[in-house]
């Protein structure tokens, strides 16, 4: 998807006055780190950042040079290893029961949905080598009666969603085998339109955060026991250490990801400093924060005007109490830091107008850009994802699996 330049004016329009402020004071942030040949690290959330277009703007950005690191979670790494977005057959999963199938009553989910991934014939072809598959479910799948969507892609969908649970066992055992993090190793096969992909091209760190592993089936569980919580945290640790300016796209328990257990500023990485462990500071740093909470924009105000925040943490005070609003945790750590900037507004338009105002600045083409998914532009970009992102190819593993 090109750049519309009608398309960013309603999106500028509806963002209104004072968010777009926001954005081209954090677009002359990061613009300005980057000619000075400084770094910027991303910190995203899962599901708006994929259906948004959000993740594959991002490795847009990465291939560009103007992203140099990602962290992310193991559900976004599993849909990009099924190529992002893809489109599935749903059928009611009780009639199936009725033609014979192999198919578990048991185990389907609220409401008895079931679904087919639909394939392009090369992606058959690679799934068909890599394991067997059910032809009589096949078959039933493509007979029975659904309505198509477009989704994250593999999940629950037949074969792909299978394919990668399967395929995420063996990535596992190669990636324990040569000391690597399993998203790094996955990035190797997945499309290079993903955040993976073009991370292990241009060997740039994409890496999923201890309070984001919950997700992904196995992939997740493989993504946690391909390193070790302390190797994973440090990994984390040096990648937003080494970043000017660090951006956090729709994503909760992040003062646990930008603080984590090294980081002095905000004094959480005390006592691994005292013991001579590898830290790191946020300070001087530029802390960007796009979030739908207006109670964010709240405390950061409070901040600005009379260090209430930090005025109720050195007296110990509740703080949820203090500013009267729904106080997450990461509200204290991101509103004391001096170089923050809060972006209130939906990240499926907030991005596009950042990444344009920062490739102009810079002077770079985008060959990509995403819109909100909600307008016509967005329909297209997510029809767009689905048919040029592919299914990651799986390994020489010299055995097939069983379907």
């Amino acid at each position: 998807m090109k750049k519309d330049n009608s398309a960013l004016g309603r999106l500028e329009e509806g963002l209104g006055p004072e968010t777009m402020d926001r954005v081209r004071q954090a677009a002359s942030k990061i613009s300005s780190v980057k000619e000075k040949g400084g770094r910027v690290a991303v910190v995203t959330g899962s599901g708006p950042n994929l259906h948004e277009g959000v993740t594959t703007l991002l490795a847009e950005l990465m291939r560009l040079g103007v992203v140099d690191g990602v962290t992310t979670s193991s559900a976004v790494v599993a849909h990009e290893m099924g190529g992002v977005l893809d489109k599935v057959k749903r059928v009611n999963g009780r009639e199936l029961l009725s033609s014979g199938v192999r198919l578990r009553g048991d185990l389907l989910p609220h409401g008895d949905p079931f679904e087919l991934s639909l394939m392009t014939e090369s992606v058959e072809q690679r799934i068909r080598s890599y394991m067997d598959l059910d032809e009589d479910l096949m078959e039933a799948l493509k007979a029975a009666e659904g309505k198509v969507i477009i989704k994250a892609a593999g999940n629950l969908g037949y074969p792909v969603g299978l394919y990668l649970e399967r395929l995420a066992k063996d990535l596992l055992v190669s990636a324990k085998e040569r000391g690597m993090a399993f998203e790094e190793l996955a990035g190797e096969g997945a499309d290079e339109k993903t955040m993976i992909g073009v991370g292990a091209r241009r060997k740039l760190p994409v890496l999923v955060t201890l309070p984001q592993l919950v997700g992904g089936g196995a992939v997740g569980l493989a993504i946690g026991d391909s390193l070790s919580v302390s190797e994973r945290s440090r990994r984390v640790a040096r990648m937003l250490a080494s970043a000017d300016v660090i951006v956090e796209s729709g994503v909760a328990l992040t003062q646990e990801i930008h603080d984590g257990p090294f980081e002095i500023h905000t004094g959480h990485g005390l006592w691994a400093g005292w013991q001579g462990e590898e830290i790191y500071s946020l300070e001087g740093k530029t802390l960007v924060r796009i979030d739908l909470d207006p109670a964010l924009e709240t405390v950061w105000q409070a901040e600005r005007s009379d260090r209430a925040v930090q005025e109720a943490i050195d007296r110990g005070l509740p703080k949820t109490k203090r500013f009267k609003v729904p106080f997450r945790m990461e509200m204290s750590g991101f509103a004391r830091l001096e170089g923050s900037l809060p972006i209130v507004g939906d990240i499926g338009a907030v991005w596009p107008l950042l990444a344009s105002c920062v490739s102009e600045r810079l002077g770079l083409e985008l060959d990509f850009l995403s819109y909100p998914q909600n307008t016509e532009e967005g329909q297209a970009m997510r029809e767009w994802v689905v048919e040029t992102v592919d299914v990651m190819k799986c390994p020489e593993t010299g055995r097939r699996r069983d379907g």
